[in-house]
């Protein structure tokens, strides 16, 4: 299935590149120009896609390209004519259950790579649940062609019980229980799924709340941190059972542009954000960089243009024959006037859609902590943290060699999900730490799932410093503010999500929080979103160019059918037929 889904996507790509040699009509070659707003990946992506439809493409950022997907460097940190040290807003997880992406990504060239900047993506082989004060569970991720770890006799004993205490710890009637509530989903119909398990939280839907402390914190906490980065109790059953349920035909090799997991062989920037806009550049989109728009104005039935501010905070009013609105949520809306939200009732659903904390914090080491090659989800930290590190995955580098000040030979990048609950160290939340106390409450919170069974994985003489996220502002104040929050999924955000088309002739919308078949907050649907409202838009000026193609997640044919069966229950008002309550 990955290869006839990479091959439909490249003939694709052929076919709309043929199509627009041979036609050079007004219609095909795009009609006039766009203002795109914002440039992350959702901007970038719609920015892309309209320039090689012809059209005459300005995208405005207020801060810097690639928005959350984006990597930046350690102010004052090189020496000696290496680079700053690697930073970045959150590690990068690109998941075999992509394909709009991973597609994008192959049409970005990269110097010596066949598929462009898709083949800087590399497949950790293992990912690693860590338990405090008991043997951390670690688990292979196969894949054709994959290389196993190197496992000294003390790994195959920790993992060896790590599992048998995971089976004590889960009785099995607990475990077919879980798998039956899998099993009710995947044979749910689509009325089901979008109607009763958007409106049911994940940890209700499994009855986490009767279980052992083992199944709550693996099946119900951490299967929601690592798919959804959201809380387990308030997450809707549809948006974390339908990425467990792509997840589960990935792995089985069903569905997959390529392994479960995947990461970029190198900083972000220098693996994909710096190449897609000197693509971009070639294919004549310009970039205004330091723009915060202000406003969306709205008169006589279209928007007729966008005020925005420069850095000094002079404003100015920008117009084009089209606009496409590929802010994150919580900054667009601000953005949406009255007249604007009355001509198009979906703006003001978005005000009901939720935004919290989930922000990355690097660790410098001056020595490589023995912890494993791939994902690391500490499941009984109070912060929620995940974390990977970063040198053995870039090879393209000699970390010491290249960075720094010579004495650093690996990051540490971690993800904080819970900015709410108070930590071990200072008895308080993230919000209420200064910077320096985050940083220090997160060490140890790692140490603590880590250093917990005899051995010593991180020690404090090897930390040379820390780097928070820039977006990070006023914590440890009674003001606390995060300039990059993360759409969450709670029960309802499926019916507030809009649609990339809005009422308005000339106004569409991109990002992570539109309605895409993939329902949740990533990188794939605001790639997704973004090849939608592009063609929306060609849909509205009657353009003959070639459609961009949207990949959805993958259907297996053989539930289709039990599917269609439940669908008949559900009119009846019957429940599914495997459901036990």
């Amino acid at each position: 299935m990955a290869g006839s889904a990479a091959a439909g996507g490249a003939a694709a790509l052929g076919t709309a590149r043929t199509a627009r040699a041979a036609d050079h009509s007004p219609a095909a070659r795009g009609s006039g120009s766009v203002a795109v707003l914002g440039g992350g990946v959702a901007g970038l992506t719609a920015a892309h896609e309209l320039a090689e439809r012809g059209f005459r493409v300005t995208v405005y950022e207020r801060r810097a390209l690639g928005g959350k997907a984006r990597s930046m460097g350690v102010p004052g940190s090189a020496r000696g004519g290496r680079r700053e040290l690697p930073a970045e807003h959150g590690f990068r997880f690109i998941p075999g259950i992509y394909h709009n992406l991973p597609d994008t990504m192959r049409r970005i060239p990269f110097p010596g790579n066949r598929n462009g900047v898709w083949d800087n993506l590399v497949a950790p082989s293992e990912m690693s649940f860590a338990r405090t004060g008991r043997e951390d569970l670690r688990l292979p991720l196969p894949w054709p062609g994959h290389r196993p770890p190197d496992l000294t006799f003390d790994d195959v004993r920790r993992a060896l019980t790590a599992v048998l205490e995971s089976v004590r710890g889960i009785p099995p009637h607990e475990a077919a229980y879980f798998v039956n509530r899998v099993l009710v989903f995947m044979t749910s119909c689509d009325e089901r799924r979008n109607d009763t398990w958007e409106a049911t939280p994940w940890w209700d839907f499994i009855r986490a709340g009767r279980m052992s402390r083992d199944y709550q914190r693996l099946l119900a906490i951490g299967v929601t941190r690592n798919i959804v980065a959201t809380r387990a109790e308030e997450a809707s059953t549809r948006t974390v059972a339908s990425l467990l349920e792509a997840f589960l035909f990935n792995g089985t090799g069903r569905g997959a542009d390529g392994p479960l997991d995947r990461i970029l062989n190198a900083p972000t920037n220098e693996a994909w954000i710096d190449p897609w806009v000197a693509h971009l550049e070639s294919l004549g989109v310009a970039f205004e960089i330091g723009r915060t728009v202000r406003e969306v104005l709205y008169e006589g039935g279209r928007v007729t243009g966008v005020r925005v501010a420069d850095p000094s905070g002079r404003t100015r009013t920008v117009t084009a024959d089209h606009y496409v609105c590929a802010m994150p949520v919580q900054h667009a809306r601000r953005t949406w006037g009255p007249a604007l939200r009355a001509a198009e009732p979906q703006l003001a659903r978005c005000d009901r859609l939720q935004t919290d904390w989930m922000t990355g914090i690097q660790f410098y080491l001056t020595e490589s902590a023995p912890l494993l090659d791939g994902h690391l989800n500490c499941v009984d930290s109070p912060w929620a943290l995940t974390a990977i590190q970063q040198a053995r995955h870039w090879e393209q580098h000699d970390f010491p060699s290249d960075y720094g000040d010579g004495s650093v030979v690996d990051c540490l990048s971690v993800d904080i999900s819970e900015w709410d609950k108070p930590g071990i160290l200072y008895g308080r939340t993230a919000k209420q730490c200064t910077r320096a106390e985050v940083a220090k409450e997160v060490w140890e919170q790692l140490k603590a799932a880590l250093n917990d069974t005899g051995r010593t994985v991180l020690r404090d003489g090897a930390l040379h410093s820390w780097f928070l996220d820039p977006g990070v502002d006023g914590i440890g104040t009674p003001h606390p503010v995060n300039e990059d929050e993360l759409l969450i999924h709670p029960v309802g955000t499926f019916h507030n999500r809009p649609t990339a088309a809005t009422r308005i002739p000339n106004f569409f919308l991109a990002g992570d929080y539109v309605a895409v078949d993939i329902d949740l907050a990533t990188m794939e649907g605001a790639n997704a979103s973004a090849r939608a409202a592009v063609n929306a838009l060609l849909d509205r000026v009657g353009s003959d160019a070639p459609r961009c193609p949207i990949t959805r997640l993958y259907r297996a044919p053989e539930f289709e059918v039990l599917k269609r069966h439940d669908r008949n229950r559900y009119r009846w008002g019957l429940p599914n037929a495997l459901d036990l309550g």
